[in-house]
């Protein structure tokens, strides 16, 4: 591992390396999407090349080309049914631990494969932590046919709801719309503050179209938040504590290692 990573890159890889003690031998473990996700994969490859067996359910083709690269075995949901553990990303989470993912287009399979598994564990720099959740978009996965209603329908409902702002923007990719795995488009709410998260997630499912929003309500159990200059937070929210190791980050043939 380069000892030259940025800040951010460090942050992100000491919390992957930190959620990789969650993982045991003989798991079925849940591989989320994004680039701190990808650390993760990385970090569990060598430890399969150094023997740890374990399954994984990736959440996007993008994981699951990265997976077997890394010589993790990969299956999908319906073959593994239910998993020990999954771990992913985030792009926002609260101190309830109430999470935005979706970033990265993934957002149905990252909350079906979540939703699928005893624990979630949820790995992210120190930039994802927020007080109130809404500053970064929310993502909300609409099936094509009818999106711009679909649109309309969004905007009217945030209208009556506690949020700063109401508009939304189709997502695109170059001078076409995104498409998800699934082959459905991502409107993304523009709200800046979401003040009742919970019933935001159980209003936008109701609206015609939507597939599935990018809101994580009493999903995640532990959030390891990685800092640039090798600390690492744990927050688990069922024992309601939160500690802190530390990484040595100063030799390139060491980064691995504890800092006493």
């Amino acid at each position: 591992m380069p000892a030259d990573l940025s800040p951010i890159d460090k942050a992100k890889f000491v919390a992957a390396r930190r959620a990789c003690d969650y993982v045991e031998d003989g798991m079925k473990l849940g591989l989320g999407t994004g680039s701190t996700a990808a650390w993760l994969v990385r970090c569990l490859g060598e430890r399969v090349a150094e023997g740890l067996r374990i399954t994984g359910v990736p959440t996007s083709t993008r994981t699951a080309e990265l997976a077997r690269e890394a010589g993790i075995r990969v299956t999908s949901l319906d073959e593994a049914r239910w998993l020990d553990l999954t771990i992913d990303g985030a792009d926002e989470y609260d101190g309830a631990l109430n999470l935005i993912k979706g970033g990265g287009g993934a957002l149905l399979q990252e909350k079906i494969v979540a939703t699928a598994s005893d624990r979630m564990v949820v790995i992210a720099d120190g930039s994802k932590k927020v007080d109130t959740l809404g500053a970064f978009p929310l993502p909300v996965e609409v099936i094509p046919f009818g999106w711009q209603t679909s649109k309309v329908l969004l905007e009217e409902a945030l209208e009556g709801l506690d949020v700063m702002g109401t508009d939304s923007s189709l997502r695109m990719n170059g001078e076409t719309p995104f498409v998800t795995d699934e082959g459905n488009f991502i409107l993304d709410l523009h709200l800046n503050r979401i003040g009742n998260a919970r019933q935001l997630a159980l209003v936008l499912n109701q609206i015609p179209g939507v597939v599935e929003n990018g809101l994580f309500i009493d999903i995640c159990d532990v959030v390891i938040t990685g800092y640039g200059d090798g600390r690492v937070e744990v927050h688990d929210i069922n024992e309601g504590r939160t500690d802190e190791v530390k990484y040595d980050l100063t030799e390139e043939t060491n980064i691995f290692s504890d800092r006493d």
